[in-house]
């Protein structure tokens, strides 16, 4: 069961690799920096991790394994660290019990690694929609040192429908997507040691 579900996560991955994404190339990395774009839906939430250089290097180390996405459920093909022009699948599973030997459906949405930012103060990734995402659009993931020294994990972006059940889902989708970001910034918090809140 788990070769099968391996071989058929490698067959999508070696087709998603040869995509491009679903959403205009003059607004890729819109998300790391500059006005999201209109006709998309916006997304900018933050959690405070802490203070100082120790929590960034932590915050940005865990970011950057895809420590949120996997803190949040979601699995990551292949395992490598984001890489600008990667292709990765993020796989989420159903939520609940898993019973042996039951397969339970599975969503597969295809990513492409628009820009990875490694600096003192500031580090992550920003991933593009690809074919077979339910949604068109970007994401970025990043941990921001400010002047004060407080560190933040930031969850920014755009995305509207690309899809008949995303469109058909409507305002439902809008807090499928707000709880995964939820999810996102609890996850990183929790595994730096964060006692502050998101908003």
């Amino acid at each position: 069961m788990a070769e099968h579900r391996t071989g058929d996560l490698d067959r999508r991955y070696r087709r998603a690799c040869e995509q491009q994404p679903t959403y205009p190339e003059s607004l890729a990395g819109a998300t790391l920096g500059g006005p999201l774009p209109s006709g998309y839906a916006h997304v900018r939430r933050r959690v405070r991790l802490g203070e100082g250089p120790g929590v960034f290097a932590r915050a940005a180390a865990y970011v950057m394994g895809w420590g949120a996405q996997r803190g949040a459920g979601f699995a990551v093909y292949p395992q490598s660290p984001p890489a600008t022009g990667a292709t990765a699948l993020v796989v989420v599973r159903p939520p609940g019990p898993r019973l042996p030997g039951l397969r339970l459906p599975r969503l597969v949405v295809p990513c492409r690694v628009l820009a990875v930012v490694a600096g003192e103060d500031r580090a992550g990734f920003a991933y593009g929609t690809l074919p077979g995402h339910p949604e068109c659009g970007e994401e970025a993931f990043t941990v921001v040192r400010d002047g004060q020294g407080t560190v933040w994990f930031e969850v920014t972006a755009f995305s509207r429908p690309a899809t008949w059940y995303t469109r058909l889902g409507g305002p439902a989708g809008r807090l499928i997507q707000r709880a995964a970001v939820t999810r996102y910034l609890r996850a990183v918090a929790a595994a730096v040691g964060a006692a502050g809140g998101g908003r």
